[in-house]
């Protein structure tokens, strides 16, 4: 497989506490790929690190073959690698066609118009709101807007950090089939996520991430084979 994202013994963390220790991973063009790890394994460090939020102490990241370890975040976003960030981080004073637009700022604004319509398309309830401030929606609503935020950028890959995070069930399934359908126009997917059971039947590969470290990196039928794994790492 010749990976799209490539990530190579990466060393990060905050001051001088080491969160990140030699994490290896990869993500193929078109992959869904699934991060699983309970809090504070260092998922939501690791993807700030990629995405040029965090400096990376040591190792290497490369998408597309070029080198992303050190380079600034809004070179990361012109490449097209683009994370919407656990807990939505929508700007709430700001209505939905403003957070939308933002979402274009830097990377295809000259394509801002089709592709809003492409995400009206995907979130019909963002059109009827258009209006409104983010900060009124319901969770789900700023799940979707957060994610039209970044299909805006038109990403060639896209992470998602916990999408799933305070959605009601029904939600949860719907958030899931938009990540199939995503996956199937060809999008790759980075999912980090704590919904173990529907992360692992949608995901191509997965990764466990254990206190910084990847502890398992296989084919989710080969993680859930493991009685051990299972239980030491994935709580079922």
């Amino acid at each position: 497989m010749t990976a799209l994202l490539d990530i190579q013994r990466l060393r990060g963390g905050y001051g001088r506490v080491e969160v990140l220790r030699g994490v290896d991973l990869q993500v193929g063009a078109g992959e869904i790929v699934a991060l699983l790890g309970s809090n504070g394994a260092g998922k939501s460090t690791l993807n700030n690190t990629v995405c040029g939020i965090e400096r990376a102490w040591s190792g290497k990241v490369s998408f597309d073959g070029h080198d992303l370890t050190r380079a600034h975040y809004r070179d990361v976003v012109k490449a097209g690698l683009i994370q919407v960030p656990e807990g939505r981080k929508v700007f709430p004073n700001l209505n939905v066609l403003e957070n939308l637009e933002l979402g274009s700022f830097t990377r295809a604004r000259e394509r801002r118009a089709s592709n809003l319509e492409r995400v009206f398309a995907i979130f019909p309830r963002l059109k009827e709101r258009l209006a409104q401030k983010a900060g009124t929606l319901s969770g789900g609503e700023q799940q979707m807007l957060a994610i039209g935020r970044g299909l805006m950028a038109e990403p060639r890959l896209l992470i998602l950090d916990e999408p799933s995070l305070g959605l009601s069930p029904l939600l949860v399934e719907e958030m899931f089939a938009l990540i199939r359908r995503l996956h199937g126009e060809g999008l790759a997917v980075l999912l980090v996520e704590q919904n173990v059971g529907q992360s692992l039947e949608i995901a191509d590969r997965a990764y466990v991430l254990e206190n910084g470290a990847v502890r398992f990196s296989g084919l989710p039928a080969e993680l859930l084979a493991s009685a051990e794994l299972k239980r030491a790492y994935l709580g079922l």
